[in-house]
């Protein structure tokens, strides 16, 4: 699991309600949220700020363990 899929079941949301509240399609959660796509720098920092996170926390913390 993800960790923005793991935030937003935390908060016991759905894909639909964070997509609504973020202005952006379920469709495109569901990708992001399954390491499908990565999303817009735009996007990745609603994401960061609604969940309270880091940007980097989200969406680049495992490519620090590669090195």
């Amino acid at each position: 699991m993800t960790k923005l899929k793991k935030l937003r079941k935390d908060k016991g949301l759905s894909q639909r309600e964070v997509a609504e509240r973020l202005g952006m399609s379920p469709s495109m959660l569901a990708m992001m949220e399954g390491g499908y796509r990565r999303g817009s720098d735009e996007t990745k920092v609603k994401l960061a700020k609604f969940y309270n996170e880091s940007v980097d926390s989200l969406f680049f913390e495992d490519f620090y363990h590669l090195t």
